[in-house]
């Protein structure tokens, strides 16, 4: 579970994405007493609530949680054939890279 300042971040997260606490809980979810209780800090978010909340406001975990970012860390060149806007692929591949991140720091291992 992670506490600390992730409860402002994802209030941030939330206002910038437009959502109210109640379409937030129904894109995640999440019920929005339990969502109410993680923004106020009453309640630490468990690591797949951070997921889903970051899918859903387009930020990533790390972002949530206010650790350094695989953003920070990350390059990344692409190229789209299907139409694809580079901001939505390069969104997505930061999504998958923290989350091998954080599996990696938790000495889960991943397939390839």
């Amino acid at each position: 579970m992670i506490k600390g300042n992730t409860g402002k971040l994802i209030e941030r997260a939330r206002v910038d994405a437009g959502l109210s606490q109640r379409a937030l809980a129904d894109r995640t979810g999440i019920s929005q007493p339990t969502l109410s209780r993680i923004i106020s800090g009453d309640r630490a978010a468990k690591m797949p609530e951070l997921v889903v909340i970051a899918w859903a406001t387009g930020r990533t975990v790390a972002q949530l949680t206010g650790t350094q970012t695989v953003a920070n860390r990350a390059q990344c060149a692409a190229r789209a054939t299907n139409g694809s806007e580079m901001d939505g692929m390069r969104q997505a591949l930061l999504h998958f890279l923290e989350l091998d991140d954080y599996l990696a720091e938790q000495a889960i291992p991943t397939a390839i």
